[in-house]
């Protein structure tokens, strides 16, 4: 029953990014079941993140179909959600998106921001930073300057 909850709860689409789900961004953290029902747990990227409600209501639903009736979804702020949590198959999808994917969180340079970030479009590291704030608040601005084209990049932390 937990792994028809948690597979129900894995499917969730990140509204922001729709070709991550809520398990490639490492989101979702926890899926318990008992007698009194289905608890889920997940951890915003952001503390503000926008998204997360109407993820975990995607994640009410989702249980819902499942024949879960009651289910109950927590957020969980501590730990605080980081980059490393995200799956490999996230960061390739990612990347196949047009987004770069973040570098390393536990690397010292991540710490004072991306150092190189290669291009999602050509793979050129000829990169540059244009803006700290991308089209959502987990992304930053960059533009390639061997293929000229602008992309965000998932920022680190």
């Amino acid at each position: 029953m937990r792994q028809r909850a948690w597979d129900a709860a894995s499917r969730v689409v990140d509204p922001e990014i729709p070709v991550l789900t809520i398990a490639d961004l490492g989101v979702l953290r926890e899926v318990t079941v008992t007698d009194a029902g289905v608890e889920v747990a997940i951890t915003p990227t952001y503390s503000g993140c926008p998204a997360m409600n109407m993820i975990a209501l995607e994640i009410e639903l989702a249980l819902k179909r499942e024949g879960f009736s009651k289910p109950k979804i927590r957020t969980v702020l501590s730990p605080a959600w980081t980059t490393d949590w995200m799956s490999d198959d996230g960061r390739r999808k990612l990347k196949e998106y047009g987004i770069a994917p973040p570098t390393a969180a536990s690397s010292r340079r991540a710490l004072f921001g991306a150092q190189e970030v290669a291009c999602p479009q050509c793979g050129s590291t000829d990169t540059e930073l244009l803006s700290e704030f991308g089209s959502t608040s987990c992304k930053a601005l960059w533009r390639c300057k061997s293929c000229r084209e602008p992309f965000d990049y998932f920022k680190c932390h």
